[in-house]
């Protein structure tokens, strides 16, 4: 794996992406071998942090033969982001929990799994996906949403001619850097 997104970065074969390209190949290479159901690691935020070093053992590579301090550095970066995810995800899943405990207490006439995970499914939601999704006539998702906002489970935001409602706490949750 250290050995593939190497060689692609060496030959840097593309006028623009040649990172996000590199790591897609990584993410499906995970996945084609059985270590990934999904590729969903979020390798972005290990290299931006760890940066001058990425760039330090890719020319180590390049210049001296030094394979051992680029392997060290890719492997450390799929733990370290597998750990993270691992943990977001429990998080996520304690949310969501305790979200569910919460509505069916606060607002049990509107309470439904379809609309926790709804409410999950992005960070963010419109009435008009709540109404495709088949929880209501547009008028009686508004008021879901409404009344959710009021018990502090969402906040809105206008955007333009659309309000968006952001689940906050999971928001803060994705956030999270490694």
């Amino acid at each position: 794996m250290a050995i593939i997104h190497y060689q692609f970065e060496a030959i840097h074969p593309l006028f623009d992406g040649n990172g996000r390209t590199g790591r897609i190949i990584l993410l499906l290479y995970l996945k084609m071998t059985g270590l990934l159901d999904l590729p969903a690691l979020f390798l972005s935020n290990y290299i931006i942090q760890h940066k001058a070093e990425y760039y330090t053992n890719l020319r180590k590579v390049t210049e001296a033969g030094n394979w051992q301090d680029w392997i060290m550095y890719i492997l450390d970066m799929v733990e370290k982001t597998a750990l993270k995810g691992r943990t977001q995800i429990s998080e996520i899943e304690n949310l969501m929990n305790t979200m569910a405990s919460e509505i069916q207490q606060k607002l049990p006439k509107i309470y439904s799994k379809d609309l926790l995970e709804e409410l999950f499914r992005l960070p963010y939601t419109k009435r008009n996906q709540l109404e495709k999704a088949g929880l209501g006539n547009i008028k009686t998702v508004g008021n879901y949403l409404k009344e959710l906002e009021n018990q502090g489970f969402i906040k809105s935001e206008q955007l333009g001619k659309e309000k968006l409602y952001l689940n906050f706490r999971l928001l803060e949750i994705l956030k999270e850097k490694i």
